[in-house]
């Protein structure tokens, strides 16, 4: 007995050390956005402090003097006017120096190399004219330049950490601590310390801290921050219950399956992490253009100088020419246009159930131009369901043959007497009492009903009855009938099938309109294959396929040249998953470890499917609006403020550089939350 006690505890022990890395882990995407939080901290005081020293500037200027037309000079006034503006430029510049100083090291000149080479051509430049170089100050510039980019860089900032905050929801949607329970009495423990086996209660109203599978107990089970699905879902005995989502009234008792790392909800936030983190194609285009803008500026920046100073211009007018323009090409636009967007739409899809594992292939939704379903689950329920049924017999009702059936069917286990009996509940029928139940061996089930002689049977019995079955019983291949007799005689009939599912003929109707072509692939026969394909109007369908076949079939449509998608449950349908352009892993939610899927579904709603290719289009129109938006506007700006049009009287400062570049910066960030409003209106 000791030795088993032990054994326990050493296992407990080695777990908790596995659970301290993992935790550890945890501390350091904590430390990660607490690290984050300080830079915005940092730059919101910088820019304070800063805006509030360059007040002062602005008043002791000669420009701004001459512009509102006042005189305020003493005897110190320039050098006043030199001092406050050190300060701004060492404090208010500083986090742009050494950034300067970084991507040097990195030998990657961006942003920081810009902004740290314009402010201090223009501090040098000012401060050479306070100690005697002939020429104009140009102070006041330089520290509405410096605040402007700290306001920007805090905008930016707090955009990019806004995005991240729905991934911070998801961490806290777990529970710390459960209440487990050891011989029969409760302890309360941190979720941690929890071993696989290990049972916990859950009260109403509680979060579930774990995955698991009720052992005692029922409830309705708030799932919709994991699965998107807004209905609470009835649990009982046996079913599977996720860590993080809502207990409703009633009590429950879970032995844990999944613990740490392994739960369905931190496979899902080390999903989104790693496709936040993960460097898409349209990303790297990103810093490859950001490269070529500093080169760019760096290059036209000196040429303006020299060109100006060859043109004969003041060398102080040639400098505020050349200032501008490495104001104005600041790429600050360019570095928020993809992570802003990849960021909001990676989040927004795992709290909508589109979990995203590859980035490139969410934004080649874009491109599909043909879509290869797996049929049972994803089109269909996977279950058998009543899809017609009637009287025959003109004493009884449609209903009463239901009434019958559910009776008989009340006492068997049969999958066609589930569908029979959810049925009943959804039309609201109650049902009378059978007695002298018996089963006819491979024909059907009998019992007496209300004082009459009740059959439930298969068509076969029924021709043995030699009674005539009126062509109405029989609609559609799929289908499968039973017959309902009254003291031997025919009264009515019920069709069943794996029901397609409601939202299927939408997710056609939607992939349809944007030219998509569909097709289905399934391990069925030829028969229901091709029922299901021409009710939902697919461009076609391949039945009593095996799995790798289907991955024959997928290399068959890329040959021809399509852009093809795969949706399958992620296990037979692997090999098709992983050689589609993009694959689409339905299934349960604790299915996450679909591996071969790019992206993975967690409700299995076809109507995903269409939600995500619209909204791949829309993440990557987004992100190419921006691109336009950050490059276009520095074609423009960066001639105007070389002077291109000087003799025309138009003509860049530095300050309204710096203006236009902050703006352009905002309007990209208000672009990608724009995503959040399209996401909503393709639910």
């Amino acid at each position: 007995m000791n030795n088993h006690s032990e054994l326990n505890d050493k296992h407990r022990k080695h777990h908790n050390k596995e659970k301290n890395s993992h935790q550890h882990k945890g501390h350091e995407s904590h430390n990660h956005s607490s690290h984050h939080a300080m830079m915005i901290k940092d730059f919101r005081k910088r820019f304070w402090v800063s805006l509030t020293v360059s007040l002062p500037i602005l008043v002791l200027s000669p420009m701004i003097q001459d512009f509102l037309g006042y005189n305020l000079t003493f005897s110190f006034s320039g050098y006043v006017l030199f001092a406050l503006s050190a300060f701004v430029y060492f404090y208010g510049g500083w986090p742009f120096l050494t950034g300067l100083v970084k991507e040097f090291k990195k030998k990657q000149p961006g942003m920081m190399t810009l902004i740290a080479v314009a402010i201090t051509v223009a501090f040098g430049y000012s401060s050479a004219t306070t100690f005697g170089l002939e020429g104009k100050k140009f102070f006041w510039e330089l520290a509405t330049l410096i605040d402007i980019m700290l306001l920007g860089h805090w905008i930016e900032m707090k955009s990019v950490m806004g995005a991240s905050s729905s991934l911070q929801q998801l961490v806290e949607m777990m529970p710390a601590e459960a209440h487990l329970i050891t011989d029969g009495n409760t302890k309360d423990i941190k979720v941690d310390e929890l071993n696989k086996e290990d049972v916990v209660l859950v009260r109403p109203g509680e979060k579930i801290p774990v995955d698991g599978i009720i052992t005692d107990g029922e409830s309705s089970v708030n799932e919709s921050m994991v699965t998107g699905e807004s209905k609470p879902i009835k649990k009982g005995k046996g079913e599977n219950v996720i860590g993080g989502t809502i207990n409703g009234h009633g009590s429950l008792q879970v032995q844990v399956q999944q613990v740490g790392n392994e739960a369905y909800l931190n496979k899902v936030i080390k999903m989104v992490k790693d496709a936040q983190n993960k460097k898409s194609k349209t990303q790297h285009l990103a810093d490859r253009i950001a490269f070529w803008l500093t080169l760019t500026s760096l290059t036209v920046g000196f040429g303006t100088l020299a060109s100006w100073l060859i043109i004969g211009k003041p060398f102080v007018f040639a400098l505020e020419r050349m200032a501008s323009v490495m104001v104005i090409t600041c790429p600050h636009a360019l570095g928020l246009a993809v992570p802003l967007v990849v960021a909001i739409s990676t989040s927004i899809s795992a709290r909508k159930g589109l979990l995203i594992r590859n980035r490139t292939a969410f934004e080649n939704a874009r491109k599909i131009t043909l879509l290869a379903f797996d049929k049972t689950g994803t089109l269909t329920k996977g279950n058998f369901g009543v899809t017609r049924f009637g009287a025959l017999h003109k004493n009884y009702k449609d209903k009463d043959i239901l009434s019958f059936a559910g009776a008989l069917e009340a006492k068997s286990e049969h999958p066609l007497a589930i569908g029979i009996m959810d049925k009943i509940k959804q039309e609201g029928i109650k049902l009378p009492e059978a007695t002298n139940f018996n089963s006819i061996t491979g024909k059907g089930i009998e019992a007496d009903v209300e004082n009459k002689k009740i059959k439930v049977v298969s068509p076969g019995a029924v021709k043995e009855h030699n009674l005539k079955i009126p062509d109405e019983a029989f609609k559609n291949e799929q289908e499968t009938i039973v017959f309902v007799l009254v003291n031997e005689e025919l009264a009515g009939f019920i069709a069943m099938a794996d029901e397609i599912r409601e939202e299927s003929y939408e997710a056609v109707h939607i992939l349809k309109k944007i030219g998509l072509k569909l097709y289905m692939m399934t391990g069925d026969n030829e028969k229901v294959a091709k029922s299901v394909s021409d009710e939902l109007g697919l461009d076609g369908y391949f039945a009593e396929v095996l799995p790798d076949h289907k991955l024959e079939k997928i290399e068959a449509f890329q040959k021809n040249g399509e852009f093809v998608a795969m949706t399958g449950d992620g296990i037979n349908d692997a090999p098709a998953l992983a050689k589609a352009d993009v694959g689409i892993a339905v299934g349960s939610g604790t299915d996450v470890a679909a591996e071969t899927a790019d992206i993975i579904l967690v409700n299995s709603n076809p109507q995903d499917i269409a939600s995500l290719v619209l909204f791949g289009k829309a993440t990557y129109k987004k992100m190419i609006q921006n691109f336009v938006w950050a490059t276009g506007y520095n074609v423009v700006a960066i001639p105007l403020a070389a002077g291109v049009l000087y003799s025309s009287g138009i003509i860049i400062n530095p300050a309204l550089g710096a203006i236009l570049m902050s703006l352009s910066t905002i309007i990209v960030a208000v672009n990608a939350q724009l995503l959040k409003r399209k996401m909503k209106v393709n639910k």
